[in-house]
């Protein structure tokens, strides 16, 4: 279920180099949220009609915490990141399908990876998943979050650079420290996906993906965020599903990247 709610602004700052935070109360999103969703943030300026979709980082009681990148001059994520506490938005949440913290799978020993902007929703997960874990993050070169993760799990650091950690992706940084699981959670972009994709097919593993994608409506009706699927859609009978809606996690054997 989500809602649609006027939420008042607890907390902003900026966590790196076009890296922003905002931390909001609910009135009743945080009570059904779960690690792997998200919420479409609106605009307060009425030429924005469409909001933007943001990953939920964190779960606290009433609040929801939320992580994204400033996208470009005129934005709505710049507009978000001149915020500070005390004002006002309209968000819709939490939307999609995330992380499932209490299939069976759950307990067996994991790997969570996150790459970019795909770190922030891996740490709500990484909080909530009862297991022992390894967290395996992918950066650019500039650091965020990362010493958050370390309260649940052991955290390899991979940086393109190489001015942290492993240098390069976050696989160069499994094979390199002998990262080894039997279940495998991600978040980040596509080709960082594709790659995690083949290693658990290759290896065996069983894996879960939150794929990144544009979206416009955020909850399934205007099929712009569309994914090449295994198996037709029983509706349409097409290869495809909805990232917002069936998404954003999937089993990765069952999606096409």
């Amino acid at each position: 279920m989500s809602y649609r709610e006027r939420v008042v602004i607890t907390k902003t700052s900026c966590l790196a180099t076009g890296i922003y935070e905002m931390w909001f109360k609910t009135e009743n999103m945080a009570k059904v949220a779960k690690p792997g969703q998200f919420v479409s943030v609106y605009s307060n300026d009425g030429s924005k009609l469409l909001p933007r979709p943001i990953s939920i980082c964190r779960i606290e009681g009433d609040e929801l915490r939320i992580v994204y990148r400033v996208t470009g001059k005129g934005t709505g994520t710049e507009e978000f990141s001149k915020m500070v506490a005390g004002q006002e938005l309209d968000v819709q949440g939490p939307l999609g399908n995330g992380y499932d913290v209490n299939a069976p799978y759950a307990s067996k020993k994991a790997i969570l990876f996150g790459g970019g902007i795909g770190v922030p929703p891996m740490l709500e997960l990484a909080k909530q998943l009862n297991c022992e874990k390894d967290i395996v993050l992918g950066y650019r070169d500039e650091l965020f979050l990362n010493k958050e993760f370390e309260s649940y799990g052991n955290v390899s650091i991979a940086t393109e650079d190489g001015s942290c950690g492993t240098k390069g992706n976050v696989l160069d940084a499994v094979k390199a420290l002998g990262i080894k699981g039997n279940v495998i959670y991600a978040c980040g972009p596509t080709p960082m996906l594709r790659a995690i994709k083949a290693y658990a097919e290759e290896n065996g593993i069983e894996c879960y993906i939150s794929l990144e994608e544009k979206m416009a409506c955020g909850i399934g009706a205007c099929l712009a965020c569309v994914c090449k699927t295994k198996e037709k859609d029983h509706h349409s009978q097409v290869n495809n599903t909805r990232i917002c809606k069936e998404g954003p996690v999937f089993n990765a054997k069952e999606v096409e990247l």
